[in-house]
């Protein structure tokens, strides 16, 4: 069995405009784990709740072994954390930050902390009330990284960025990603920087896990076919055929465990392969959260 870094077993919780229902999530040691969704879809709850910033309604949330949130205060400088509502204080230096973190965090690397520095362009001496958005979750990444936490828990890290600042950001993440020994769960709806830095990746749609699975096993699984079929009768999803759109003879169908056993049945119903296209990790997640809706608002039933 996997050591885990995370673990959440059938989290809920209730507000009066939203429900987080039966989450179920397990993030390995020395993984990075991409929490993909749209706005509004419960990532930052979520984070809330495995951060012990709110308590869930029901379930169990474990973070590197302590139950959450009675356990919270041991877990201080074990886990780094990161999201967009945080702020530093305006009327001060990062110099000033970085001198107050080192104070509480013993294992604050002066070293790492240069790096960072010198690859963010970030000064020193400047008041943060001068940052711009992009300096400003830069400056937040390098006051959690230098400490060297065993977890990093990151909420949104690219989300208001310029893409230069964005490939800083998704390149030092990678980096850490070579580090065996430390974990990091990151949310974000750009499914292009979950792509190129996750291992995991956990699809979250209306406060339900809808999809979790390494990135390998989703890319190499899911595929696009497009087919001429003999007629206009209307193609049916079946087996593991989970999206059908046909407009008259064309149709394009989405199989998310795709089997050359499936372009055999078609041409034995005089369909045309025309192609079988891979998918990118966009498209996986539209398609994933249309069948789950589609499936939802059936019942369950396929």
């Amino acid at each position: 069995m996997q050591d885990l870094a995370i673990q959440l077993k059938n989290v809920s919780k209730h507000f009066s405009y939203f429900d987080l229902k039966n989450v179920d999530l397990a993030l390995p040691k020395g993984q990075i784990m991409g929490f993909v969704g749209a706005n509004g879809a419960g990532k930052s709850t979520t984070i809330r709740l495995i951060m012990g910033l709110m308590r869930a309604d029901s379930g169990d949330i474990s973070v590197l072994g302590h139950a959450m949130p009675n356990m919270q205060s041991q877990l201080k400088q074990d886990v780094g954390y990161s999201s967009e509502e945080m702020k530093l204080y305006g009327a001060q230096n990062l110099a000033w930050h970085i001198n107050f973190i080192k104070s509480v965090y013993p294992s604050w690397d002066d070293n790492y902390a240069k790096e960072l520095l010198h690859r963010f362009d970030l000064n020193l001496e400047q008041k943060i009330k001068q940052f711009s958005k992009g300096q400003h979750i830069k400056a937040q990444l390098l006051l959690v990284l230098a400490r060297q936490p065993k977890l990093l828990v990151l909420d949104e890290p690219t989300t208001g960025l310029d893409p230069v600042a964005r490939q800083e950001v998704n390149n030092e993440l990678a980096l850490i990603l070579k580090d065996e020994e430390r974990t990091v769960l990151f949310s974000s709806h750009n499914t292009a920087d979950v792509e190129k830095i996750s291992d995991q990746i956990t699809f979250i749609d209306r406060g339900s896990i809808i999809d979790s699975q390494d990135k390998e096993s989703y890319l190499d699984n899911w595929r696009r076919i497009q087919l001429e079929v003999p007629s206009n009768l209307p193609l049916q999803p079946t087996g593991s055929i989970i999206q059908v759109e046909q407009e008259g003879r064309i149709a394009s169908v989405v199989s998310n465990n795709f089997d050359p056993l499936i372009l055999e049945a078609y041409q034995q119903q005089n369909i045309k392969i025309h192609a079988v296209e891979n998918m990118s990790l966009e498209e996986i997640f539209l398609a994933n959260v249309n069948h789950s809706r589609n499936t939802s608002a059936k019942g369950g039933q396929l």
